[in-house]
């Protein structure tokens, strides 16, 4: 298995491998400079809360003549009229070409009058009357991108934030050309500084193409930051550009955005089942939807694939999360995106030249727990419902959307349950898949390993990897969760991670920092009246490099427990039984093969009515519910071992062993053990060999009573 770090650098070449092929390569001389720089809260200037959505003009019009006033106030008309401004659109924006190609005397940039003679304020002021905003372009370097030459900002960052701001500006797309080798971190973050001074609040969109990964550095320094080079409008080069931008999922959030490029949608080289694929692909990835084609002459397909309102909502969806690839295969690909409202926002591609059908299961899509789901098909307003199956019949280069909407959730069976044998209402992953009963290997389901922290192995339980969300259904029934956490070994003693386990709203269980270095700790959380868990990992302060996390033997307890009273043991049904030998035997010894065949349980010629007959290694547990007091029970080698047998016999209340019988051999009188119980939700009942192995080793609890209250 290779380390967090190891795999890491593998995706981020195989997304650099994707640049290269965008932009001939040039754009990877800096890459792996900040690789392994965590990720920061986001930029903290209010804006952005949600992916931007606007207009620029770059895709239909480079610079040639016709991007001038009078195209950029017709779009700010047609936002009105087409309900693109109703649909969520508010950013008018201006791409390179819009300056002269020198500053004046006073080293002010210059608006090129005669694309608009009335100047750049006069443009924002119109646009600011049709209740919409106004953005901008230029570049981190000397000059900008076009051949021609335009001056960039570099060295001008305050000079020239202040004349924006006096102009009405509300966006800066800030660009990467002509850099002159100053470090990307210093050029950016100068920017970002000039405009926050202004006090003109400014949404700040870095497009320097992902050459120096800025996933891991922008977050607090712009609102959204280009994944790749620039889109073009083929199906090669937008799935290419998805490609490269899907697996960078974790670094998006609320106020920070990774942008895979503007919208090419109606600008004429794809058909429309490829360009809704575009559009759903951007909405189901969280990214900036800018219009790229000129609104003026758009074709009504256009005007109704930009302003569906369903795919819209996705993109928009106040949680803030990117969908990540649930499964990839054959040109088939699922994604699956949370949303605010526990429903989820599902894509269906198919990257193929022919028809084919895309499948996927509730489970697999991260969310479940419920009876059946109401799905609604995003594009033809069509609505079905599911028990788990997720399945369409997609055209080539095509994607069906779907908003899955769990139904009423089921709550957990009554007694001790584990967790990965349970189905989530919800989960989140920061690489890969939650894994059951597995280790969070980063990439495809069932690609850990055993569980397993600081040498220590679990058979069950969740492998999970920073930021990590998981939800439970309760319903009110539960009362307790008892699980060890840790860092998983597969990391080789790296990683920094934080468990948190709320009850509805309230955190109730925290483990602080735990490292890889760490053992394993246990949590105890009260879930008493709670209608929802929610498991949670956050990287613990040095991002979110090698933080594969186990929540490890999770054990639910739900319902109540035995009835008030003492009962004997053997009278209740146990949650699990093993014996070394045959079955475990109620009120029978351990007749080592079918049930049955075990005879009264007998130590040292004293007889016994009611007992369990196990044989070593024996363990037998009972649900408590956390009612139950005391348990009482003469322990011993039973009769039929014939003068061979050593054991030892332990009680323990949920991980706390409450009584010890010591080595007991063939010639030892029963012993009497007690055992304190009290608040406990699980009892186990152990038997070990004494030390000479397990040969003849049956073992009785001899009337063993149970006391609850």
């Amino acid at each position: 298995m290779p380390s967090r770090r190891t795999s890491w650098r593998r995706r981020s070449a195989a997304a650099l491998t994707s640049l290269a092929l965008l932009t001939g390569g040039g754009a990877l001389a800096a890459a792996g400079q900040l690789a392994t720089a965590p990720p920061a809260l986001a930029l903290d200037n209010g804006l952005a809360v949600t992916p931007q959505m606007g207009f620029n003009n770059w895709n239909s019009t480079h610079c040639r003549a016709e991007f001038n006033e009078a195209m950029v106030k017709g779009i700010a008309d047609l936002f009105v009229t087409k309900g693109l401004k109703a649909a969520g659109y508010q950013y008018v924006n201006l791409d390179d070409c819009w300056a002269l190609p020198n500053r004046d005397s006073s080293g002010n940039l210059v608006p090129d009058p005669v694309r608009f003679p009335n100047g750049i304020k006069a443009v924002a002021d119109y646009v600011h009357g049709k209740g919409l905003k106004f953005g901008i372009y230029s570049s981190a370097g000397s000059k900008t991108c076009d051949v021609q030459g335009f001056p960039g900002g570099l060295g001008h960052e305050q000079q020239d934030a202040n004349l924006w701001a006096s102009w009405g500006v509300d966006y800066l797309k800030y660009d990467n050309c002509n850099n002159q080798g100053v470090d990307v971190l210093t050029r950016y973050t100068a920017m970002r500084d000039a405009l926050k001074a202004t006090g003109r609040p400014i949404l700040y969109s870095i497009c320097e193409w992902g050459s120096s990964q800025p996933w891991n550095w922008a977050q607090p320094v712009g609102n959204s930051w280009r994944t790749t080079g620039d889109i073009g409008d083929s199906w090669s080069s937008m799935l290419g550009i998805a490609h490269a931008n899907q697996p960078l999922a974790p670094y998006a959030r609320v106020g920070a955005w990774n942008d895979p490029d503007m919208l090419e949608v109606g600008n004429g080289g794809m058909t429309d089942t490829e360009y809704r694929t575009h559009f759903s692909l951007w909405a189901e990835m969280a990214a900036p939807l800018l219009i790229g084609s000129d609104l003026r002459s758009a074709s009504q397909a256009t005007l109704d694939i930009l302003t569906n309102s369903d795919v819209i909502a996705v993109d928009q969806d106040p949680l803030g999360r990117q969908g990540t690839v649930v499964s990839s295969s054959g040109g088939k690909v699922v994604m699956s995106k949370p949303l605010a409202d526990g429903s989820r926002a599902v894509t269906l591609t198919n990257e193929n030249a022919s028809t084919a059908t895309v499948s996927t299961t509730v489970q697999d899509l991260g969310i479940g727990g419920a009876a059946s789901y109401a799905v609604k098909d995003l594009w033809t307003k069509a609505g079905s419902s599911t028990t788990g199956a997720v399945s369409a019949s997609v055209p080539a280069h095509g994607t069906v959307m779907l908003r899955i909407t769990p139904g009423n959730p089921v709550p957990p069976p009554s007694g001790l349950s584990r967790l990965s044998d349970l189905t989530w209402n919800s989960a989140v992953n920061g690489w890969g898949p939650v894994e059951r009963d597995r280790s969070n290997g980063e990439s495809t389901a069932g690609d850990g390993r055993t569980l397993a922290i600081r040498g220590t192995q679990y058979g069950k339980g969740l492998g999970v990897h920073a930021q990590s969300d998981i939800t439970y259904h309760l319903g009110g029934t539960c009362k307790n969760l008892g699980v060890d956490v840790g860092v998983d070994d597969e990391v080789n003693g790296n990683g920094s991670v934080v468990f948190q386990i709320y009850r509805d709203g309230t955190k109730v269980a925290d483990s602080g920092v735990l490292t890889g270095k760490d053992p394993a700790k246990h949590l105890s959380a009260d879930l008493t009246g709670g209608t929802k868990l929610r498991l949670v990992v956050t990287d613990g302060g040095n991002g979110i490099n090698y933080d594969h996390a186990d929540w490890a033997n999770p054990k639910l307890a739900c319902g109540d427990g035995p009835s008030a009273g003492t009962r004997a043991l053997s009278d209740l049904s146990w949650t699990s039984a093993v014996s070394g030998w045959g079955p475990v035997e109620r009120d029978r010894s351990n007749g080592e093969q079918p049930a049955g065949d075990g005879r009264t349980l007998t130590v040292q010629g004293a007889p016994y009515a009611k007992g369990l007959g196990v044989h070593a290694y024996s363990e037998v547990s009972y649900y408590l519910g956390g009612t139950c007091t005391g348990l009482g029970t003469d322990v011993g080698v039973d009769d039929e071992s014939t003068s061979k047998g050593s054991v030892v016999f332990q009680i323990y209340r949920d991980t706390t062993k409450v009584a010890d019988s010591g080595v007991l051999t063939f010639n030892d009188a029963a012993k009497h053990l007690t055992a304190d119980l009290t608040g406990g939700y699980e009892l186990r009942l152990v038997v070990t060999d004494g030390g000479d192995g397990a040969t003849s080793d049956h073992a009785d609890w001899a009337a063993p009573q149970l006391t609850c209250s």
